[in-house]
């Protein structure tokens, strides 16, 4: 019984480091060049800081899960994992966040501010942005079943509910 209960997490936990990595990795290979008014541009990640704390957090979640698959699941650490779980949760949370709202801007700009879409001039950089926020949403997710799943887990420990 108590093996059949880890099953989910630990698919779970799989799922949320294959999206970590990928948000990662094509978050880092995103770049694209532009030529406007004879000047040659370049969007890449590394240029915005952004788009830096959103691989960094990725990356700490990639490592931290990666650590985790390797710790016995009858652990005595369970409820101090419970709460690096919500923090990583939250720090992928508060990068996704970030990066939804640079994204916005670059690809519909701000009129007030005088900030223009850049998303016409380099398509192929926004489209790999796209899809690592999609990997990073995926990673969020499935972070935030394991958190509900873990926290159910808890409370059946201590016969808070009635299943």
């Amino acid at each position: 019984m108590a093996f059949s209960r880890n099953i989910p997490i630990l698919v779970l936990r799989l799922v949320a480091l294959a999206a970590a990595i990928s948000a990662t990795a094509v978050m880092v290979t995103s770049s694209d060049s532009a030529t406007v008014f004879n000047m040659k541009f370049e969007a890449k990640y590394s240029n915005t800081p952004t788009f830096k704390y959103f691989v960094l957090m990725n990356a700490i979640a990639a490592g931290y899960t990666l650590i985790l698959l390797f710790f016995p699941s009858k652990s005595s650490y369970g409820h101090f994992i419970l709460v690096l779980d919500l923090l990583i949760l939250v720090l992928l949370d508060s990068s996704i966040s970030a990066c939804v709202a640079i994204g916005q801007v670059g690809k519909k700009g701000n009129s007030h501010a005088g900030w223009l879409p850049i998303c016409d001039q380099v398509p192929k950089f926004c489209d790999r942005v796209t899809g690592a926020m999609i990997a990073g949403f995926a990673a969020l997710l499935a972070y935030f079943l394991i958190l509900l799943y873990s926290i159910h887990n808890v409370m059946n420990l201590f016969n808070l509910t009635n299943t």
